[in-house]
């Protein structure tokens, strides 16, 4: 009975000797609590998967780029051009007839410039989606020029001086078919565009003349005055087609008058050249047009004048609006890098 005692004490004796020994064993064999874990987490994400590009793209650079299927910017519907240019007449033939007494004219360019007091021009439009206004303003004023008067049946001729003011100014609606009007373009890009509308014309001539009649004698002829204004029924077309980028050819012809304001009354304009882009919206034309005018009241003491000029017009217009700068003619799209594997 005295054995188990003690030999109890000598076994718990021994177990506290050596437990120091266990624990700091133990302590030296376990890990760091937190030195493995976060060496896992960090091992596993620099590993990357087979195949994977060597780069990623920042958040921003990829919000950045274009999104597959994106619509484009919408096209602003109103658009719209100016012209200023200027017509010089290489020859000018025309007539002018006051109370019967008819002069006819026949003048070069350098003639023109020499009795020319004034001239402006100007042309433009405005467009919505593909219907539209255009106007076209024109106004000269020619001092006294020499002329040859025609007296009655031609029974005598002799020198006179003519004067005239004139100023032409058309208004129309308009439609186009193909391209908006643009200063850059695809070559082979065209557009079409009818107009009708009116013209009115507004004439003020005046004619002085000193006759040399039968036998000698001499006749002296006043001053005659003549004005007046009207408005004519107006229709044409113009036309325009891009042969590359920059350089374009265009044409326009219109008619008015068709005889409704007078025994005469006719006009028309007949017009071709070249346009070259000297920027993103603005063109430089060069272009041969024929004018002509005729009307004639009918009258015993007839009223009336005539005029048929041909020339080089040289302008400068202006496009507004449309499409955004640039989008007119294709660009390449740019390369992009290819990744390289790690």
């Amino acid at each position: 009975m005295n054995d188990r005692p003690s030999r109890l004490v000598r076994i718990l004796a021994g177990l506290a000797l050596a437990s120091p020994a266990l624990w700091a064993e133990a302590a030296q064999a376990a890990p760091a609590p937190e030195r493995p874990s976060q060496a896992t987490w960090i091992g596993q994400e620099l590993r990357l998967p087979t195949g994977a590009p060597a780069f990623a793209a920042a958040p921003e650079t990829a919000q950045a780029d274009p999104v597959p299927g994106e619509s484009a910017p919408a096209v602003n519907p109103w658009s719209g051009t100016v012209e200023l240019y200027g017509f010089a007449p290489l020859r000018t033939l025309g007539t002018t007839t006051i109370r019967g007494q008819e002069a006819e004219v026949d003048q070069d360019l350098g003639e023109v410039l020499d009795i020319l007091r004034f001239a402006a021009s100007a042309r433009g439009s405005i467009e919505k989606d593909r219907v539209g206004l255009q106007a076209d303003l024109w106004y000269t004023s020619l001092g006294d020029s020499a002329a040859r008067l025609v007296g009655p049946r031609q029974l005598f001729t002799t020198t006179a001086d003519v004067g005239q003011t004139l100023g032409i100014y058309d208004v129309a609606l308009r439609y186009r078919f193909g391209e908006r009007e643009s200063a850059i373009g695809k070559p082979g890009t065209y557009s079409v565009i009818p107009y009708a509308g009116i013209r009115l014309i507004d004439g003020r001539l005046n004619l002085a003349a000193s006759l040399d009649g039968p036998l000698g004698r001499t006749l002296l002829e006043p001053t005659r005055n003549f004005q007046r204004t009207w408005v004519q029924p107006l229709v044409g077309t113009q036309a325009t087609v891009f042969l590359s980028p920059r350089l374009r050819a265009f044409a326009r012809g219109d008619i008015g008058g068709f005889g409704l304001a007078g025994q005469q009354d006719l006009s028309g304009n007949a017009q071709v050249g070249l346009g070259y882009a000297i920027g993103d919206n603005t063109d430089l034309n060069l272009s041969w047009r024929y004018m002509g005018l005729k009307w004639n009241n009918g009258d015993q003491q007839a009223n009336g004048f005539s005029v048929n000029m041909n020339g080089i017009e040289v302008g400068v217009k202006f496009f507004f609006g449309g499409a955004p700068r640039g989008t007119a003619v294709a660009s390449t799209p740019a390369t992009q890098a290819t990744p390289t594997a790690p």
